[in-house]
């Protein structure tokens, strides 16, 4: 089973990620998805974090149409693909990939320059996503369990968006996927 899995969401991320362009960015959502992993593995993360580098846009490619943020419209791809994976992953990988857009939310409302640093993509997806943290938004969502390794993907996240940049490959962040799943029942 866990073959099965590993090969559809690489092959996703291969096929579908190489003609998808990563919402207004540059890069197609392949690139991002490797050069976060990558960057994730270059600061010797734990297998889970890598995977769930690779992974944390998966939810963009699981649409049956086009994906409803081309529109304006947030189409919480981070849950759609938390939930996905999490039929088979843990929370090591699920809960980064669920709050990797809250977690840009936060570092907006917490962290001075940070809005100003985002590309415009960023700043146009932000608002269709609910917009910076309140104070108080920001304090309850940085205490729950995982969200500073969530907010640590986040700045690999925004980190991933060059152009032309070379990475290894998919098959190359394979073990990362395979060495994170869990058998579920």
């Amino acid at each position: 089973m866990s073959d099965n899995i590993v090969n559809y969401l690489l092959e996703l991320l291969e096929k579908k990620g190489s003609d998808i362009q990563y919402g207004n960015e540059n890069v197609t959502q392949l690139e991002h998805a490797l050069q976060c992993a990558e960057l994730a593995e270059q600061h010797n993360k734990s297998d889970a974090f890598i995977a769930a580098a690779l992974l944390h846009d998966i939810g963009h490619l699981l649409y049956e149409d086009k994906d409803p943020i081309h529109q304006g419209k947030d189409g919480v791809h981070e849950d759609l693909g938390a939930d996905y994976l999490s039929k088979y992953f843990g929370e090591e990988v699920t809960l980064p990939i669920r709050a990797h857009v809250a977690s840009k939310r936060y570092l907006a409302a917490v962290e001075e320059g940070y809005y100003d640093e985002l590309s415009e993509a960023s700043k146009i997806s932000l608002k269709v996503q609910g917009g910076i943290f309140s104070k108080e938004e920001a304090e309850e969502f940085i205490n729950k369990p995982q969200m500073k390794k969530a907010v640590e993907m986040r700045r690999f996240d925004d980190q991933a968006k060059i152009l032309n940049k070379k990475t290894p490959s998919v098959e190359h962040f394979r073990k990362y996927v395979e060495k994170s799943f869990q058998a579920t029942s």
